[in-house]
């Protein structure tokens, strides 16, 4: 990230406002997602964080999904009820706000008008253990982030992605007096990381990659307890942190820290980063109920584009405590939740992630990205 402002930081200094609709003329629906989202990351101030500013900006460049639109890969597909009601277990993390989507889907009665009746399993184990449930039908679905899914996926659960979810949500911070403004300052240097399989690791790592830089050999991983990340930076244990929403949204308000990079940064913009994922055996005996799911999961994030701030209060009760509604409803206009990518479109960006982590080591140098994108991916919205 340069240290000069960017031209939407400057646009909003000027009091500017940037219109959604010329964009997306402009630019296509696609194209103005990504470029829209990127405009958003690398508006973060390095001093100080102001959520009305960061709210407005949100609001400003977000570029949505209109709620009638039913046509392309990136298109919520036409309303298919089931002729009978069916029971579904769906597992999501109740800390993340990013994967809100399935309990605004059960609040507000979209799963409903699919005839699903969905029961939301806060799960908080392993990623493995979370698609063994799924693969055993101890839940029929789950939300997730891809990088975090993908790696368990290549040993061969029997659980199959049908739509990305969403984009945004991770970030690499260092302390602003640190100096640190790029990724590339971080060479040689130690980063504070949950665990060490995590999904902003292998993000950044893949970040650092495209640098030229081993995120092996040249940069330190060091693992912290979630909660006491920015402690292990304050305190010199690390000289920078990588984490996801809602803890680094939180740790940027007082200024103290700075975002380096995120998952909305460049290329990476136009990803999802989120993603469904259904049980294999479910899709081979009852296809229709697995497009129902995938349509609704689909339609609810969409809700989150056009109501954020309900959509807010529905999770706030699952927030820390005492979290400001204005901080919630600027996190869900924050994440991309109109890049709800399927088809080939999806399929392209599995392939993209899988050479990536081959690059960087996580996968197998043998795997074919290719073949394991048809493999992991289930198209049950065509």
């Amino acid at each position: 990230m340069s240290d000069q402002p960017s031209e939407t930081q400057s646009a909003l200094a000027a009091g500017a406002v940037l219109s959604r609709r010329r964009v997306v003329t402009s630019l296509g629906l696609a194209g103005a997602l990504g470029t829209l989202a990127s405009l958003s990351a690398r508006a973060l101030p390095s001093a100080s964080f102001d959520v009305e500013a960061f709210d407005r900006l949100a609001r400003e460049t977000m570029c949505v999904t209109p709620a009638s639109a039913n046509q392309g890969d990136a298109g919520a597909p036409p309303l298919e009820r089931l002729p009978q009601r069916r029971a579904l277990k769906l597992a999501w993390n109740a800390s993340s706000i990013c994967l809100s989507g399935p309990l605004v889907g059960v609040e507000q009665r979209i799963f409903e008008k699919y005839n699903l009746d969905v029961e939301l399993i806060n799960f908080g184990g392993s990623t493995d253990q979370l698609l063994e449930a799924i693969a055993t039908a101890k839940a029929d679905a789950g939300v997730g982030m891809a990088l975090r899914w993908l790696k368990p996926l290549e040993q061969g659960f029997d659980v199959k992605i049908t739509a990305g979810t969403h984009g945004g949500c991770m970030r690499l911070l260092a302390p602003t007096a640190s100096g640190i403004r790029q990724l590339a300052d971080l060479k040689g240097k130690t980063i504070a990381v949950a665990d060490m399989t995590a999904p902003t690791k292998n993000l950044f790592a893949i970040q650092f990659h495209k640098l030229g830089i081993d995120a092996e050999r040249d940069v330190e991983w060091r693992q912290f307890p979630g909660e006491l990340l920015r402690a292990a930076v304050e305190k010199g244990e690390a000289h920078a942190l990588a984490d996801a929403d809602p803890k680094t949204f939180a740790w940027l308000k007082d200024g103290k820290f700075t975002e380096i990079s995120s998952n909305l940064h460049g290329e990476f913009a136009e990803r999802t980063c989120c993603i469904l994922g259904i049980r294999g055996s479910l899709i081979r005996s009852e296809r229709a109920v697995a497009r129902a799911l995938t349509a609704a999961t689909i339609e609810a994030q969409d809700y989150l584009v056009h109501h954020p701030e309900i959509s807010a209060r529905i999770f706030s009760r699952f927030a820390p405590p005492n979290s400001p509604i204005e901080d919630l409803t600027a996190l869900v206009r924050y994440h991309t939740h109109g890049n709800h990518p399927i088809g080939n479109d999806l399929k392209a960006q599995l392939r993209l992630y899988a050479d990536e982590l081959k690059a960087v080591a996580v996968f197998k140098p043998n795997t074919d990205s290719a073949r394991f994108a048809d493999r992991v991916y289930a198209d049950v919205l065509s």
